[in-house]
């Protein structure tokens, strides 16, 4: 038996779990920049406040219905999530965590000791609400891809109340019947315009489809998805998550920028955040791309990308940043009014079967490195940084509904008076 478990607009949620004040409020959460709305709460859902829209559109709205605003406050919905995913774990013995608020579970070695899935699935919410506050939706089924299935009943069909199990092929008929094909795990909407073509509207309709024929008008992955609908496991994981093969950090900024110091702040602060995923996943770089662009909907559009090839493999962000200090003369511009920048470490190698240089030795530190990513975990993202990155705070996204890091920063701890 398979599970899906995942919070109910997680975001939104989040926001809720050291606010007691606004639990029973619908509450909305912001992109990037105060852009659009990227999360909106079951309460906020029943307005019809749609997702994706610019802010600015729905602020007058949002006001008449006193929706609470919140900019995205990255650093508490990691940190949750974190500490969401470690009661998961506790209840089965194979776990995956699909996303920052998803995870599959797999109870190959507790299926003869949980009776009743429902009562199990009810045993896993109630454990993550007394210990985090995070409402989620449990689904369980024979597959992979059923145990999605269930997850949405779970959260978005009437009489499941948090759970839905999917043990047998009538539990599935029920549910999938109730389901839009585009529902289903793996199909989008492009997709699923192609199956309403052939009159397939439904999750149900799919799954009586002849998988080998599905596999010739479409793909291997729809024949699998076929199959799994119809309780036949062909879909896995693997136990250790695969290393990126790229990993970029780009942004927009808040204010645009148009000196060289805070463009230069901007990527240093990105060459942090490259580099720590690199020491995370156990690579280095062989090579850094840099850009930088104005925005196209402005007159004079600009846009400059450089790529620089490191003699030796790197995950020192020290490295990284020296390196955009040689590159950053090339892609500023007097008069530009910079939009966006980012880098990006597109050539990576395993640091255990990095092979050395005689002739050139590398420039990292990982001593000190692996100091300052110790810091940063116990005392808060941002504790130590390099000094570039301290020049100015101008180029930061806007965040003006931002709520506290309660749970990584010292001064944002909550505090109860007595």
């Amino acid at each position: 038996m398979f599970a899906l478990v995942d919070a109910v607009a997680f975001y939104a949620s989040a926001e809720k779990v050291f606010d007691p004040s606004i639990r029973k409020r619908p509450v909305v959460v912001l992109t990037n920049n105060d852009g659009c709305v990227c999360a909106v709460s079951p309460e906020a859902r029943k307005l019809n406040v749609p997702k994706f829209e610019p802010y600015f559109k729905l602020r007058n709205f949002l006001q008449q219905h006193q929706v609470v605003i919140r900019s995205s406050n990255y650093e508490l919905y990691a940190d949750l999530s974190s500490r969401m995913m470690s009661v998961i774990g506790r209840f089965c013995d194979n776990q995956y965590i699909y996303s920052i608020d998803e995870s599959f579970l797999q109870f190959t070695g507790f299926q003869s000791i949980i009776n009743d899935w429902y009562a199990y699935g009810q045993e896993i919410r109630l454990a993550v609400w007394r210990e985090t506050k995070l409402p989620v939706g449990v689904g369980f089924g024979i597959t992979p891809t059923l145990s999605k299935a269930a997850n949405h009943a779970a959260k978005k069909l009437a009489g499941y109340n948090g759970v839905a199990v999917i043990d047998d092929d009538h539990s599935a008929n029920e549910i999938l019947a109730k389901m839009s094909v585009t529902d289903v795990w793996g199909i989008g909407g492009r997709l699923g315009k192609k199956l309403n073509m052939m009159h397939i509207h439904t999750a149900l309709d799919l799954k009586k489809q002849n998988p080998k024929h599905m596999r010739k008008q479409f793909s291997v992955v729809v024949e699998r998805t076929v199959e799994e609908l119809n309780g036949q496991v062909c879909l896995s994981w693997d136990d250790v998550k695969q290393a990126k093969q790229e990993i970029f950090s780009t942004r927009s900024f808040g204010e645009r920028v148009t000196n060289i110091h805070d463009l230069k702040a901007a990527l240093s602060t990105h060459c942090s955040i490259v580099a720590k995923k690199l020491r995370q996943q156990g690579s280095m770089t062989k090579r850094l791309v840099v850009f930088a662009h104005s925005s196209q909907h402005e007159g004079n559009f600009y846009k400059r990308s450089f790529l620089y090839d490191f003699p030796v493999p790197t995950s020192d962000s020290r490295v990284l940043a020296n390196a955009v200090n040689e590159i950053l003369p090339h892609i500023f511009a007097p008069g530009v009014r910079f939009y966006k920048a980012g880098i990006g470490a597109i050539e990576l190698v395993s640091e255990q079967y990095m092979q050395g240089d005689l002739f050139s030795p590398t420039l990292d530190n990982k001593k000190l490195m692996g100091s300052i990513d110790s810091i940063n975990k116990m005392f808060g993202k941002g504790t130590i940084k390099l000094a570039s990155e301290q020049q100015t705070k101008t180029w930061e996204m806007k965040r003006a509904f931002l709520s506290p890091r309660y749970t990584t920063r010292w001064s944002d701890i909550p505090k109860i008076q007595c």
